[in-house]
């Protein structure tokens, strides 16, 4: 896979090598089980995969290079390059001015863009007519383009899809820039449609079963499908794709479900006319930070750590999933740790942070399982991990645990 130009800053001197040599010692992935770092009085589990995905590393190094390569003109993003605060306060003090905000709020007027200057679209993509109202304006929007290429693979499939007739179904959350990308792009060939969770798949398939009415599926949907979609043929035939960082398992039972409901409805014999295999546009990073998380779960550990933005689609999941096991601290970052005694966290629940007071178990050895989003840079982990240890006396050092490690 392509090695990325991205900032030295943004590596760091355990978590980058403890990945290189989990990389060796696992090529092809088949390990998801933990790495144990063992300091004395605390030790920590590491996930298997976590951090700075492909994707992201593609939007990071095109978009440092953009600055690097046009001292002196106006440089904009469409909105945040990737969900990390870190990563974009860093690129905002480099001059990098943001256009809108996650939320599609404006910052900048679109009367205040013009042909010289740059816009670079960050790697959830953008939509059709964010596209056509950038390129009438003149601005190049293929050469500062950081659109995942997985999130591009999804697009093609929904494309493909409408060419074949059938609807998309987006398992993703509507007001994520993602999800907005791909339904602006398959409606453009299909009817559409976006559903969050099982429960709104129930709704569609008692819809395609006749158990519900038309007018109660559009209550339901209100803003969430694409214009004069048809509840009565739209649902004819159908074929699901996600925003690629959702729960993958999620994303399999809402299209096990629908594909049982045309079964029901039209006989498994009938089953490829009415229902599209689309498995290959999950993500791979997402299916192996989630895996690895799961990964983590099988081991005990007094506590869990999430690093990540808390606006971050894919590390609010591996939240979900610890949580199931482990009492679950989520941090953007070390300055969260207030202290032995205080940490700050975002309630995934609640979308609140909030303050805990003795997070830390009293014991003389505790454990810690630790993993990140596919958008927070592994020094920031690294920052995590340094600050917890500041509060234990006597550990090891960290090179001699990490040469530990070596066969």
């Amino acid at each position: 896979m392509k090695k990325f130009e991205i900032p030295d800053f943004y590596r760091s001197k355990i978590i980058s090598k403890l990945k290189e040599h989990r990389k060796n010692e696992d090529p092809r992935k088949k390990d998801f089980s933990p790495t144990t770092l063992d300091f004395g009085p605390i030790k920590f589990l590491i996930a298997r995969h976590f951090g700075f995905c492909y994707g992201v590393e593609n939007a990071i190094e095109i978009a440092y290079k953009t600055v690097e390569e046009n001292p002196g003109r106006r440089i904009f993003l469409l909105n945040e390059m990737i969900h990390n605060p870190f990563v974009n306060l860093d690129l905002q003090s480099r001059g990098i001015k943001f256009i809108m905000d996650a939320y599609g709020n404006q910052f900048v007027e679109w009367n205040e863009i013009n042909s010289n200057d740059i816009v670079i679209i960050p790697a959830f993509g953008t939509t059709i007519e964010i596209e056509t109202l950038l390129k009438e304006k003149g601005v190049d929007i293929a050469k500062h383009n950081t659109t995942c290429p997985f999130v591009e693979k999804v697009w093609n499939k929904a494309d493909e899809l409408g060419k074949e007739k059938f609807t998309v179904i987006i398992h993703g959350k509507a007001k994520h820039e993602e999800t907005h990308a791909t339904f602006s792009h398959s409606s453009q060939t299909t009817p559409s449609l976006i559903i969050r969770n099982i429960d709104e798949a129930v709704v569609v398939s008692k819809t395609i079963l006749g158990e519900t009415n038309k007018s109660e599926f559009y209550k339901y949907f209100e803003g969430k499908h694409s214009s004069n979609f048809d509840a009565a043929k739209d649902l004819e035939r159908i074929g699901v794709v996600n925003q690629t960082t959702m729960l993958a398992t999620e994303t399999q039972a809402i299209a096990d479900l629908l594909r049982e409901t045309m079964i029901k409805k039209y006989g498994v014999e009938n089953l490829k006319e009415h229902f599209a295999d689309t498995r290959d546009t999950l993500c791979y990073a997402t299916n192996d930070n989630q895996n690895a998380t799961i990964g983590l779960k099988q081991e005990y550990a007094d506590l869990a750590i999430v690093v990540g933005g808390y606006n971050s689609s894919n590390t609010s999941h591996l939240v979900e999933l610890l949580e199931e096991k482990f009492t679950t601290y989520f941090i953007s970052g070390a300055e969260k740790i207030i202290s032995e005694k205080i940490i700050s966290h975002f309630d995934i629940h609640t979308r609140k942070e909030k303050t805990t007071e003795n997070y830390l178990p009293s014991k003389s050895k505790i454990t810690i399982a630790i993993t990140s989003g596919a958008s927070c840079p592994d020094s920031v982990v690294d920052d995590v991990l340094n600050k917890l240890l500041s509060y234990y006396g006597e550990t090891k050092n960290p090179e001699e645990i990490l040469k530990s490690l070596q066969p």
